[in-house]
């Protein structure tokens, strides 16, 4: 594959949701991402496991273990997404990989972290931003707060944190010779998430009343407002310069709504945009303000926004087997990442990736025929 993480390879424990973004994430750039699945089963679309080869292993079985362990020998990293304890009863903790490799970087994704009082305990994203404080602060001014999706914690806080962690463990191995583990805690991630506005809060520019504050809708020029079609549209006109073009595109009385910054003013302003925005669709509105330095978007929904003219010529969506899904990111100019391949039926790769990292063919045949690995 191509990629800027090409020739690097990755062992990952297959798991759901953020793990599989990780791994998405870092085999979209390039890194051979070798997943350890379950055997049996369909390849399904879920977007989150394209990019990588399948290796089906019996983890109850010893064979299967060692089977891993082996592996793990000519791989840069290692991350799993269990709780705490897991992969040390499996035998496939950081010291029983570490042993056979010292410079392997071994990523652990948990939502409370690897320690702590709250370690052991079930959780979901909901749980870990709440701790965090990142989900207090979403939602409308007076209402209780609101989950946004499960992108802080899983996702931003978790998945993402996690191969961030990971290539800097990579890079560090590379210079010291010697692995780590990496503790990725999603609770940690969505705090440090939420770090420009600790830094607000210091200087007493946030309040903790929801939607009240500069970007959680609490401004009348940094909000989501109905369209006359009952759809919506965005704007974040926070500099004077884009604040005075939004007063004109709009129509506004620029006396009226010269005091942008006063809170105390902006319920009112609130309240007479809403009346504007309603007066025209949601295409009107683009006509007049799409492309300008209001700031301004459309706000598409998840089936609408890979036709949108901008998303199409940069090529933001792609379609895989029918299956509409977001381009790799970030880009680059020479080591271009991409999509090589969907998801693969788990246990797919089996006989090919054992055959790449040193296994014999009797080996493999003795493998599957004891099932300690697929056939």
């Amino acid at each position: 594959m191509a990629g800027p993480l090409s020739g690097f390879r990755i062992i990952e424990l297959a798991g759901i949701g953020p793990g599989p973004f990780c791994g998405m994430m870092l085999s979209d750039m390039g890194a051979d991402v070798i997943r350890i699945d379950r055997m049996g089963g369909e390849a399904g679309t879920d977007v989150l496991n394209r990019n990588r080869r399948s290796v089906g292993v019996n983890l109850k079985s010893p064979e299967g273990v060692e089977t891993v362990l082996r592996l793990v020998e000519s791989a840069d990293g290692l991350f799993e997404g269990f709780r705490p304890g897991v992969t040390e009863r499996l035998g496939l903790g950081p010291e029983d990989c570490m042993s056979r490799n010292e410079k392997l970087v071994y990523g652990r994704m948990t939502g409370w972290g690897q320690d702590g009082p709250m370690a052991h305990a079930a959780g979901h994203d909901i749980n870990y931003i709440g701790l965090s404080g990142a989900l207090h602060a979403v939602g409308r001014a007076g209402e209780r707060p609101v989950p946004p999706l499960n992108l802080v914690g899983d996702f931003g806080g978790g998945g993402m944190l996690l191969a961030f962690g990971m290539v800097c463990g990579m890079l560090e191995a590379q210079k010291s010779g010697k692995g780590q583990v990496v503790d990725a805690a999603m609770v940690d991630g969505a705090a440090a998430l939420m770090s420009m506005f600790f830094t607000f809060a210091a200087g007493g520019r946030f309040s903790d009343q929801r939607g009240t504050n500069l970007l959680d809708g609490g401004a009348h020029f940094y909000d989501t407002y109905e369209t006359k079609d009952g759809e919506a549209i965005c704007i974040g006109s926070i500099e004077p310069q884009f604040y005075a073009l939004l007063i004109e595109k709009a129509g506004l009385d620029p006396e009226r709504f010269s005091d942008q910054m006063n809170p105390a003013m902006w319920g009112d302003l609130k309240a007479e945009l809403t009346e504007v925005f309603k007066q025209k669709t949601r295409d009107e509105w683009r006509e007049i303000m799409e492309g300008t330095d209001v700031c301004f978007a459309p706000v598409l929904s998840i089936f609408e926004a890979p036709d949108h003219p901008h998303n199409k010529a940069r090529g933001t969506f792609v379609e895989i087997d029918g299956v509409m899904q977001p381009a790799p990111a970030p880009r680059f100019s020479r080591t271009a990442a991409e999509i090589s391949h969907p998801a693969r039926a788990p246990g797919a790769d089996t006989a090919s990736v054992l055959a790449d990292c040193g296994f014999s063919q009797d080996e493999i045949s003795s493998l599957v025929a004891n099932g300690a690995v697929a056939g």
